[in-house]
């Protein structure tokens, strides 16, 4: 089995060629101590072994059918298992575990035996409602979760060295190849829920096999085209195309061929696990046609329908979009699971060559929308992520659609294989973090260290170490943050200017050569467009990469009664209860209303006051209380 080669477009690193350190290392300590069993925990606990296995008594129908009798949860449970089992895989790469390791392959058995004669391969659909295989893509997850798992094994392959879960998703994958496709006896669908897409390049890449990648680019190229197959499905099953509980296709991102697409509609997850999806076909093809889509599409989310935090999709009715610049703070859904599939377009948005357009919004949502999903403990989650809270909002120990815990869990534990991209000749350093690697560039292996306490600081040393001196191109990013920098080669200034956002520094390398990159990380406030209604007269804090919040717990007075002045003076302080992380205090005002009267003709009473904030990821990991990320303000 030999993985295809890169070629000249960039690939990220297998989870074993990054040991990694500094700001993410203890949290895939503690995934893999703690969080990996935990997920498996509460799986098999909710019932989900018990679907899979065979040998054990059906369950039946636990989770009641929702969104017009079309759709249960329990239909997605093969996905939550593939999540865990690539969770678990990570965590075994940093720290071998028998028990753990024992425990997946109880479940991978399970599967083997639940596998049909052809490959088929759901438990829903095997155990709970047999016989209705592939009779509504649009609603019911199947290729989905064939996706998850296919993610799952090979993270597992990677990390173990066991074929078994590949060869079970490989003989899946393999019928879903002969029942879909051009040909008058295949079926011409494709996902409802955008997923394996992704997952058939991974494995293709994983697997040498081009007909993977074949059939991820056309369930993209397949999607939305005439005459509809959710039309024609609909009908095969009985049905009309008008019962539909969302309405139209552009919940699913099937309203429009792909390349016809310019603005983010529908379902957060779906849209951006779709257009990951398409980035991946536009760089193993060299596929140029997508371009003026995932262009616009990109524009239309970051320009008009991003939170400051990484996170979108505002309404809870759709898990998704509504109109340009809503962007409510209280309501806000913004679930875990698209910030973190947000990571995912970001990064095959660079698979064709740096450009911090997408790097910042990558490190921006990594930090923030996603990383927030995942207590600083590692046992509990949010699914959804507002900006204000009035004191009601907490974390959950599940869930009973737990997609969040081991999609957040999953990101965090691989992280090192977001930290490069690596081309025939270059080596892009996308984002910032403590590491060792061990990369094949220009044909030579080359060590490359860095050290840094980001994002304590901005300051960054990488150090390489190639097996012979090489010629190949190193690009570090400078984020869109940072207010300046300096670089110095081995300890000379270098002159360098940024293209797209990265400093390429083009020369022979020798064992031992430094090259250190300091970032200016001040404190800054931002402000959002007029045409947000929510922010106006707000501001919020950010600091390098991360957002920031203010909680009861560290202030006195209601968050709202603060008023910040443009320009205030922010100095650094220590966050307590949140380990090493810093906090923020800020000059404010606070306004008090002297009588006890609902309303009043004279206006409030201001004092000086200090306020305290702490990186939004933190919030609600100690006493519970209100939270606040858009502050008011005065000029």
């Amino acid at each position: 089995m030999d993985a295809l080669a890169p070629k000249s477009k960039f690939r990220p690193l297998a989870v074993n060629q990054v040991d990694v350190g500094g700001f993410f290392g203890p949290q895939i300590d503690m995934i893999a101590t703690k969080t990996a069993r935990l997920l498996f925990d509460r799986c098999i606990e909710a019932g989900m072994l018990d679907q899979v296995d065979p040998d054990r008594p059906n369950p039946g129908l636990r989770i009641p059918y929702q969104h017009g009798n079309t759709v249960t949860t329990q239909m997605f449970w093969d996905s939550d298992f593939g999540k865990s089992i690539e969770t678990a895989a990570y965590a075994l790469n940093r720290t071998r575990d028998a028990e753990l390791e024992a425990r997946i392959d109880e479940v991978v058995d399970a599967y083997g035996r639940l596998q049909a004669e052809d490959g088929y391969l759901n438990s829903f659909f095997l155990r709970i409602e047999p016989g209705t295989r592939w009779a509504n893509l649009r609603d019911q997850h199947e290729l989905y979760n064939a996706g998850h798992l296919i993610e799952g094994a090979v993270a597992y392959y990677q990390a173990t060295g066991k074929r078994k879960l590949l060869d079970i998703m490989c003989r899946y994958a393999d019928l879903i190849d002969r029942t879909f496709g051009p040909k008058a006896d295949q079926k011409h669908g494709y996902p409802g829920h955008p997923e394996l897409e992704l997952a058939l390049v991974r494995l293709g890449r994983a697997t040498g096999e081009q007909r993977y990648l074949d059939l991820a680019k056309y369930f993209v190229d397949q999607r939305g085209q005439q005459p509809h197959y959710y039309d024609a499905e609909a009908v095969a099953r009985g049905g009309s195309p008008d019962d539909f509980h969302f309405g139209n296709y552009e919940y699913c991102q099937a309203h429009k061929p792909v390349r016809e697409q310019r603005e983010v509609v529908g379902h957060a997850v779906r849209a951006a696990y779709l257009y990951a999806g398409m980035a991946d076909v536009a760089t193993e093809f060299s596929d140029d046609s997508l371009d003026p889509a995932l262009e616009a599409l990109w524009s239309h989310l970051t320009d008009r329908n991003l939170y400051v935090t990484g996170g979108f999709g505002p309404s809870k009715e759709n898990e998704g979009l509504t109109f340009d610049y809503d962007l409510p703070n209280a309501t806000a859904y913004a679930e875990t699971c698209a910030a973190v599939a947000l990571v995912f377009w970001a990064s095959r948005m660079l698979g064709r060559a740096p450009d911090a357009r997408f790097t910042d919004v990558m490190e921006r949502a990594l930090y923030n929308g996603a990383l927030a999903g995942l207590s600083a403990d590692g046992t509990q989650f949010f699914y959804d992520n507002p900006l204000e809270s009035y004191g009601a909002h907490h974390r959950w120990r599940w869930h009973r659609c737990p997609c969040c815990p081991p999609n957040i869990s999953r990101l965090v534990a691989s992280i090192g294989t977001y930290f490069y991209g690596v081309a025939e000749d270059e080596l892009a350093l996308h984002l910032y973090c403590e590491n060792a690697a061990e990369i094949e560039v220009a044909g030579v292996r080359t060590r490359v260290e860095q050290k840094t306490a980001y994002p304590k600081d901005g300051r960054i040393t990488v150090t390489l170490t190639p097996e012979t001196p090489v010629e190949f191109t190193l690009s570090l990013r400078v984020p869109g943050w940072a207010k300046g920098f300096s670089l110095a080669v081995n300890g000379e200034a270098s002159d360098a200017t940024p293209e797209k956002g990265y400093l390429r520094l083009q020369r022979r390398w020798q064992a031992g050569d430094r090259v250190e990159l300091n970032l200016q990380m001040e404190p800054e406030m931002l402000y959002a467009h007029h045409a947000v209604a929510t922010d106006q007269g707000r501001v919020a804090l950010l600091r390098g990469p991360l957002v920031y919040c203010v909680e009861e717990t560290d202030n006195k007075a209601p968050l709202n009664a603060y008023v910040v002045k443009d320009g205030a003076r922010m100095r650094l302080d220590q966050a307590e209860g949140l380990g090493d992380a810093v906090s923020l205090a800020i000059e404010a005002i606070v306004e008090n209303q002297p009588t006890d009267a609902l309303y009043a003709t004279t206006p409030p009473e201001r004092g000086a006051a200090s306020l305290k904030a702490v990186p939004y990821y933190l919030w609600d990991n100690r006493a519970p209380g209100a939270m606040l990320v858009w502050l008011r303000r005065e000029a």
